[in-house]
């Protein structure tokens, strides 16, 4: 299955399908066999950067609509 990421409107980063998860130092994220993780967006999860839905008792507000990016920057 491809990877499927989808941003919900007031909520976390949803990722389903096979990935693999890395912090800055390139240490590998464990999951346990998942295939879906939620991830933070609102800052405030005890456990980031997975969602603990701790976004549903903070006046924490994004909605997301898919757009067109603009090309990417020549290296």
């Amino acid at each position: 299955m491809a990877t499927k990421i989808t941003v919900k409107t007031d909520g976390s980063i949803r990722i389903e399908g096979e990935f693999e998860m890395f912090d800055k130092e390139g240490g590998k994220f464990d999951l346990s066999g998942r295939t879906v993780v939620s991830l933070c967006r609102c800052g405030h999860s005890a456990t980031m950067p997975l969602c603990d839905h701790t976004h549903k008792t903070l006046p924490f507000h994004s909605e997301v609509k898919a757009r067109v990016l603009p090309p990417p920057v020549p290296k």
